[in-house]
């Protein structure tokens, strides 16, 4: 069996699903890190834990000796149908039920999509995140596509909730890379930002609900800046709900199919979910 990415000074590897299937059931091993109302999506509820199962050559694991150190799932779906496209607004969500609605139906895909990139906390800091993101890159490659789409969460964002997510992508350091840290990977890497996702995900609950994921009072209509969000939170006490919204920004990949091994192009402008405390 050959790995993906090949073998790395620091002794970690990445390789497909496909190729380590004994890794799948592992894959949640990691510590991550989201706040826990972010695991209260009711769409990746009924369908996240199944897509390294569904989709093997398309998802990527690293281990580090016997310890799963990192994760990167995608998906393939059909963008050419009617009432579709390619970034859509409804992102993270909205592809994740069309790569199922394709497979059920055994549409063939036109591209793919990234769904998540997680690190495990005690592996941040060591440059792994621009690996994890190469190595998915040429797994969908390795499937026959030239792009990678990505509905990117810039993690610090919650840092500034009330700023519009098209004004924050824009924010840049003085060398002209952005000040979001997993913003600065994708655009190393090359990702171009296509658009806003302005509801890429939503996830909704009673206020008791929200109590207890998040250890805030709900208790005033409005919104609610929620530890972890990026955006804040809707309260209606009048209806005994609160709802978040969270943007999400699309980013495009092109993949070179030519190449024996995918390798992002350095350089590029703007471009998931896994910041690695990266200058």
């Amino acid at each position: 069996m050959t790995d993906i990415k090949g073998a790395h000074p620091d002794g970690i590897v990445i390789t497909t699903c496909a190729q380590r299937p004994d890794l799948i059931p592992r894959l949640h091993e990691i510590s991550d890190g989201w706040p826990p109302f972010m695991t209260h999506d009711a769409i990746a509820n009924a369908l996240f834990d199944q897509v390294a199962d569904d989709f093997p050559a398309y998802c990527v694991v690293a281990t580090d000796s016997d310890r799963v150190v990192a994760r990167g799932l995608s998906v393939p779906f059909d963008a050419g149908s009617e009432d579709r496209t390619e970034l859509p607004a409804r992102g993270w969500d909205r592809v994740l039920v069309w790569a199922y609605a394709d497979l059920r139906h055994r549409t063939p895909p036109t591209t793919a999509s990234a769904i998540e990139i997680a690190v495990d906390t005690d592996y941040l800091g060591r440059g792994l995140s621009p690996r994890m993101l190469a190595a998915l890159g040429d797994a969908v490659r390795r499937q026959g596509f030239d792009t990678l789409l990505a509905p990117v969460r810039p993690n610090a964002k919650q840092s500034r909730p009330t700023t519009p997510m098209a004004d924050y992508v824009r924010d840049t350091r003085g060398d002209g890379l952005p000040t979001d840290p997993w913003l600065r990977v994708h655009v190393r890497a090359g990702g171009v930002v296509e658009r806003i996702a302005p509801a890429s995900m939503t996830i909704s609950g009673s206020l008791a609900e929200w109590r207890e994921w998040t250890g805030l009072p709900f208790d005033r209509d409005g919104d609610v800046v929620v530890p972890g969000a990026l955006v804040p939170v809707h309260c209606d006490t009048a209806h005994d709900h609160a709802v978040y919204v969270e943007p999400n920004v699309w980013v495009r990949h092109r993949l070179d199919i030519g190449a024996g091994v995918h390798r992002l192009p350095s350089g590029g402008r703007l471009c998931p979910q896994s910041p690695d405390g990266l200058d």
